[in-house]
């Protein structure tokens, strides 16, 4: 039956209030205003900032509930509202929590890709009418940084979508929406990966993961994985690790043990854990002579010391967001360099769950069984 124009009713996985497991429900998706697009959701990755503002709310900045999850998606577009040009009816896209509008300040700039087209709005749940498209028991339904892909259906942005090529296999690209992006991108754009260069990677779940790969992409000579799961060792070698560590098997800092094996610190190190103990010790194992420090993980209450020392001598510490990607122009080329064979996707795929099973795959995840998707 032809649905644009007219309320659809779906499954989603709602979130109802903090510290509770999501809940399999009937909701409403509105059609899309000016200048938005609904999508039918086709997959929908798990990660670990789903989990985090599920389950650690308390310690992060507030998100109004109930809630919609999700923001790691790929699907087909069913409608689009009055005024939308960038992409029709029957497109294979990707919704992105990171829009690109092309003509605010910071999208004009090359130093950033933190676009401000409704910015405050989506990270408070909203589109830029200051509600969401999404109801459920006649109550309003939070989108989870204006994207919630654990629906069947969903409204975002036209600035928050982009055309993907038709041929994309949706079940393996939605990686593309934030995990391997983000990583892939802390190595290649913010850290500048040199050719030949050391690197430690501290954390192999997706996005580290990522980041190993974009260390082998930039030509890395030796590529040292750190994490505190043996389990990690041989998937690491699969994205490019030379050399894997385990903190728990070494009596020292970490830190210095890299330092040990590296001849006085690595020339890059990435931080893919969101831990402010980690990202010190990943700060104290770069070089003091022109080390560079990327910092991935996404934490927002917890504070980071560093003596002076830590950076005078000639270090750098950098962050990152969405790897520094351009979004709507960048992610399409990451699409393509995936079916090109140039990036890997379907080595994060362990699981293949549905939309009901979605609390199962926030089990699998946090238990360090890597990348889970939710097939729809």
């Amino acid at each position: 039956m032809e649905t644009e124009g007219k309320v659809i009713e779906c499954k989603a996985a709602v979130a109802w209030e903090p510290g509770k497991a999501l809940s399999i429900e009937e909701v409403e998706v509105a059609p899309p205003k000016a200048h938005e697009v609904r999508i039918k959701i086709v997959a929908s990755g798990v990660c670990h900032s789903d989990w985090a503002y599920l389950y650690y709310v308390a310690q992060m900045k507030p998100r109004p509930f109930p809630l919609i999850l999700g923001h790691e998606g790929a699907g087909i577009v069913e409608s689009v509202g009055p005024g939308v040009t960038k992409v029709s009816k029957g497109d294979k896209v990707i919704p992105l929590f990171l829009p690109q509008c092309g003509q605010c300040e910071r999208c004009l700039s090359p130093k950033t890709n933190l676009c401000t087209k409704d910015w405050d709005k989506t990270q408070q749940g909203v589109l830029a009418d200051g509600t969401s498209r999404i109801t459920c028991k006649n109550q309003q339904i939070y989108q989870f940084i204006g994207v919630s892909t654990f629906s069947e259906y969903t409204v975002v942005p036209e600035d928050n979508v982009t055309k993907i090529h038709p041929d994309a296999p949706l079940d393996k690209v939605c990686l593309l929406g934030c995990g391997v992006s983000t990583g892939y991108g802390a190595a290649v754009n913010t850290g500048k990966v040199e050719s030949g260069s050391t690197c430690a990677v501290f954390g192999l779940g997706a996005v580290g993961l990522a980041a190993v790969m974009g260390c082998k992409a930039a030509g890395a000579s030796r590529i040292i994985a750190v994490d505190i799961n043996p389990d990690k060792s041989e998937i690491a070698k699969t994205f490019g690790a030379t050399e894997f560590v385990n903190p728990k098997d070494h009596s020292k800092p970490i830190q210095e043990v890299l330092r040990e094996q590296t001849n006085g610190g690595v020339d890059f190190s990435l931080e893919c854990v969101g831990n402010v103990g980690v990202m010190r010790a990943a700060v104290e194992a770069c070089s003091p002579a022109g080390g560079i420090c990327v910092i991935v993980g996404w934490i927002e209450v917890e504070e980071l010391s560093l003596a002076p020392l830590d950076i005078l001598l000639g270090r750098t510490l950098k962050g990152t967001y969405f790897g520094g990607w351009k979004s709507v122009e960048a992610v399409p080329r990451l699409v393509q360099d995936y079916m090109s064979g140039k990036l890997l996707l379907d080595e994060f795929v362990t699981h293949r769950l549905t939309l009901d099973q979605v609390n199962q795959a926030f089990d699998h995840m946090i238990t360090g069984k890597r990348s889970v998707f939710c097939i729809y």
